[in-house]
């Protein structure tokens, strides 16, 4: 059995690193829990005050979205928003089904719908591309991102209005997202955990201790006049959502999560599209970690970088720690090295393993998802769906930093989901 000194700093370093994530973790989960009580608390008070709703133009890109575009613009138009303060933009981009023809004959119907086709050479080009064409179609001074597969509820866009009316820190508020079709199959299932993890914890937890949330992609509302200062969204960048959420910061606008705000949205239903996707948010995770690396320490306000050295610990070092840890635990229990450090170390795993557990049950006890055979599968995922982050991560960053190959939009592929399942 192979014992040695290097064996023994790695392992160390692993579990340092990996305790550290989850201490952070852990205070932010405390600290999200605590926002979603008093998130209700403010949402009571500003549904009591007299607000003045601002004029919104709501842009939805579509590129070959025939499946789902009639479900989300029904959606929309059955938005609890006063019609005449309200207009929603469909970016056809270069789509080749009918999403057009469906956009058309919904706006023959609906006033507040207008389809705008992307000149043809500059079609197809990205989400970023077609968001700042259509900007300039826009009639209104807040603009709202919605994607074509989502279907939001009735009061979403008002409390978000709200929220932005009522502040003007607030550069842009984001709502929450929903799984649709989460009892599809095993892997949406998985998602579902995922994503109400990360928004309770991440979102909702950074929000509560540093004022900071990101972009999530659609449901939210943003200044037309900052998007406008910014020069727009940025056409090199897979998650134009990330990238713009450093700029508003930097900017001296915050980003508000709110969480009862809610949206629902398609999830991959196939591990092939969920790849695709993942490695797409990884890839553009790189894209902007290397955009701003030099200015991680320098920038103001200070949390920015805080939150990019994060980001960074998250997608590289714990990522590195994780692979190490599966490593010399799967050589240890083939009793190919030993491990001689002293410590509890299994007693810690197990420790570890449990507040995993803990953290994501009570996260999903504010959505009443807490079932025993949810508990279940958030343990199983612990083993399979989180490990599946590796060959993501790894792939993402043979594409970048090996490959050296083009950023080039891929757009997940929808699937056929009327209602919340």
């Amino acid at each position: 059995m192979f014992s040695h000194m290097i064996v023994d700093y790695l392992f160390v370093f692993s579990v340092i690193v990996i305790w550290f994530m989850l201490g952070y973790q852990f205070i932010l989960f405390l600290l999200g829990y605590q926002y979603g009580f008093r998130a209700k608390r403010q949402q009571k008070k500003l549904e009591e005050k007299p607000i003045e709703l601002p004029a919104i133009s709501l842009m939805v890109p579509a590129h070959n979205e025939s499946i789902v575009i009639n479900e989300t613009l029904q959606a929309l138009l059955n938005l609890n928003y006063p019609s005449d303060r309200i207009e929603i933009l469909v970016i056809n981009d270069g789509s080749t089904d009918d999403t057009a023809e469906k956009v058309a004959a919904i706006a023959a119907r609906a006033s507040r719908v207008r389809l705008f086709n992307v000149p043809k050479e500059f079609a197809a080009r990205g989400k970023s591309a077609a968001l700042n064409r259509g900007l300039a179609e826009c009639r209104h001074p807040v603009i709202g991102i919605f994607d074509a597969d989502n279907v939001p509820e009735p009061d979403s866009v008002i409390h978000l209005a709200r929220q932005l009316e009522t502040n003007p820190r607030l550069g842009a508020v984001i709502g929450k997202f929903r799984c649709i079709n989460r009892k599809k199959n095993l892997l949406t299932r998985f998602i579902n955990l995922e994503s109400l993890a990360f928004q309770w914890i991440v979102q909702a937890g950074r929000w509560r201790l540093l004022r900071m949330s990101t972009l999530p992609g659609t449901n939210y509302l943003i200044r037309r006049s900052l998007v406008e200062d910014l020069g727009g969204w940025d056409e090199q960048a897979l998650t134009e959502d990330s990238e713009m959420s450093i700029r508003i910061y930097q900017a001296g606008y915050l980003i508000k999560f709110v969480p009862y705000a809610v949206t629902w949205e398609q999830e991959p239903e196939t591990l092939r599209v969920w790849f695709k996707q993942r490695v797409r948010w990884a890839r553009g995770n790189n894209y902007v970690l290397e955009k701003y690396f030099t200015q991680v320490f320098k920038m103001r306000p200070r949390v920015i970088g805080i939150e990019l050295f994060y980001s960074m610990a998250v997608y590289y070092i714990f990522f590195a720690a994780i692979v190490l840890s599966d490593i010399l635990f799967v050589a240890s229990v083939a009793r190919l090295i030993s491990i001689p450090v002293p410590g509890p170390y299994s007693e810690v795993w197990v420790f570890a393993f449990l507040l995993f557990i803990l953290e994501l049950v009570i996260a999903l006890s504010r959505e009443k998802e807490d079932s025993p055979f949810n508990i279940l599968l958030i343990a199983l995922s612990y083993f399979t769906y989180c490990q599946l982050w590796i060959p993501v991560v790894l792939k993402g960053a043979w594409d970048d930093f090996v490959m050296k190959r083009k950023h080039a939009w891929v757009k997940t592929q929808r699937f056929r989901t009327t209602t919340p399942d």
